[in-house]
């Protein structure tokens, strides 16, 4: 079997590095035979680092060609289908999907996080192709909703992201082992920038010299690359103590380490939360997007507050912090019992992409 998977890689985001390589351990783990190709930003870099194939996200006489020996389009997972970042996502991903049926290959949307979808013109080339895929999963209920509000008819089922399928792990990382903070109680923040007439990094700042002076060490960990780097960077000059940055290029398997071993994450980016859930490590989410509302809903994690909202404070960081260390084995516990459920049923999202492809899954 060939399939052809489609979605935000080959941009050194670690959170979308970390679904295509969680798609790709469950669809080995299923059919290791399995042939997979990749739409990259970067062909050679993803060829090399999953040993899959891959062409050339950009170039569409490619990507038809690939589909055209395939199987079946893998759209996702990840939040494709959006407007908030650009008008050009939506376009972009859905006339993947054209060519894919205009080949008369099924389609399956794989865990996907749908929205916001604001613009009518969006809605409308959404509602129109998801009508005519073959199956559609979402990785949580607003993801539903938002699409039968704006006219899907097809049966949409909930999923967990792809990347709670890497729990029960044991990650490593060469840089923490090196490190000698690694044997003291340690902080993992994960931030990034955002547009906000709220001053949310001072805010942020403020609350980890709580920290610090309270007796923790504070380690920022970049999930986008350089542009995450930068943003700890930023957040870490405002400080008045002093702060780790680990390497923004450190592999997947290290980022999930550096922060499953740490006793609190506080994040604003969805897969540093996630990968804190599958090392069953307490969170505190700042919220930018639903997204990391509905997922810190999932596991029962809090929410501080929003980066555009002015209604939380240094002070509450600190407060919310101390007692989730105070209580830690407690919220492990909890978070455990949620997340191991969890990790079954990732695998089950990509039986059901095989089963649609083996044509055994009679179309929604």
């Amino acid at each position: 079997m060939h399939i052809v998977l489609s979605g935000y890689y080959g941009f050194d985001n670690v959170g979308d590095e970390a679904i295509l390589y969680s798609i790709i351990q469950a669809f080995r783990r299923l059919k290791p035979e399995i042939k997979i190709t990749v739409l990259s930003n970067n062909p050679e870099a993803t060829a090399k680092t999953y040993q899959v194939n891959a062409v050339n996200r950009w170039k569409f006489t490619e990507v038809g060609a690939v589909l055209k020996n395939a199987d079946g389009l893998v759209s996702g997972g990840g939040s494709l289908l959006q407007d908030k970042t650009g008008l050009k996502s939506i376009p972009y991903y859905t006339e993947i999907m054209r060519i894919a049926k205009r080949l008369k290959k099924p389609i399956f949307i794989y865990a996907q996080g749908m929205g916001p979808i604001d613009k009518w013109i969006s809605k409308f080339i959404t509602k129109q192709i998801l009508n005519k895929v073959d199956a559609i999963t979402v990785r949580d209920e607003a993801s539903r909703k938002l699409l039968q509000t704006i006219g899907v008819k097809k049966q949409i089922k909930i999923v967990p992201d792809p990347v709670i399928g890497l729990g029960g792990n044991d990650f490593e990382s060469n840089w923490l082992n090196s490190q000698v903070f690694k044997a003291s109680s340690y902080v993992t923040v994960s931030v990034r920038d955002w547009p906000s007439p709220v001053q949310f990094m001072e805010k942020i700042a403020a609350g980890l010299d709580l920290l610090v002076r309270n007796g923790q060490t504070v380690v920022f960990i970049p999930m986008h690359g350089e542009h995450d780097d930068k943003a700890s960077q930023t957040v870490a000059s405002l400080m008045k103590e002093k702060s780790v940055i680990a390497p923004f290029d450190l592999s997947i398997e290290e980022k999930i380490a550096v922060i499953g071993k740490s006793e609190l994450l506080i994040g604003l980016r969805l897969h540093s939360l996630i990968f804190g859930a599958i090392q069953y490590t307490p969170f505190i989410a700042l919220s930018y997007d639903p997204k990391i509302d509905a997922f810190a809903q999932i596991v029962s994690q809090p929410i501080l507050g929003h980066v555009e909202k002015d209604d939380w404070n240094a002070q509450q960081l600190f407060e919310l912090s101390s007692e989730i260390l105070s209580n830690r084995t407690e919220i492990v516990a909890g978070i455990r019992s949620k997340v191991e459920k969890l990790q079954g049923e990732a695998v089950e999202t990509a039986k059901l992409a095989l089963d649609v492809f083996e044509g055994k899954l009679q179309k929604a």
